[in-house]
C-alpha cells in the first residue's frame, strides 16, 4: 500500500514553469513505477509520463516530450515532474499514479495504475 499527494501546481502565464511534487507514504516508494497522468474539463484522463523503480528509464506522451521531465528521489520518497515551456493546452488537473513492479497493465494508462493522489490544478493562461 502507497498513499500520494500531489502539490506544486497553479496559475502559470504560457512559456512558464511549474514543478509538481508526488510525495509517497507507506510501503517503500521504490517498489513502485511512477506515472503522471492529467485530465482537462470535458476531456478523457490521458497519460503524461512515467518513470521505473530506479528511475533509470523514463517515457513521454508526444505532447510533452522536450518540456517535462519526470524524475523521482527514493532516498526522500518523492516524485517530480518538472513542466517548462507550458502551453494553455496543458491546462488540466494533473494526478501522480503509483504500480508495483508485479502489475501487469500497461504503463500507458490509467488502468495500469493501483494508487493515485488526489490531483493538483494546473492553469496556463495569460
Amino acid at each position: 500500500q502507497v498513499q500520494l499527494v500531489e502539490s506544486g501546481g497553479g496559475l502559470v502565464q504560457p512559456g512558464g514553469s511549474l514543478r509538481l511534487s508526488c510525495a509517497a507514504s507507506g510501503r517503500t516508494f521504490s517498489n513502485y513505477a511512477m506515472g503522471w497522468f492529467r485530465q482537462a474539463p470535458g476531456k478523457e484522463r490521458e497519460f503524461v509520463a512515467r518513470i521505473n523503480t530506479s528511475g533509470a528509464s523514463t517515457y513521454y506522451a508526444d505532447s510533452v516530450k522536450g518540456r517535462f521531465t519526470i524524475s523521482r528521489d527514493n532516498a526522500k520518497n518523492t516524485g517530480n515532474l518538472q513542466m517548462n515551456s507550458l502551453k494553455p493546452e496543458d491546462t488540466a488537473v494533473y494526478y501522480c499514479a503509483a504500480r508495483p513492479i508485479t502489475s501487469i497493465g500497461s504503463y500507458y494508462h490509467e488502468r495500469g495504475y493501483d494508487y493515485w493522489g488526489q490531483g493538483t490544478q494546473v492553469t496556463v493562461s495569460s
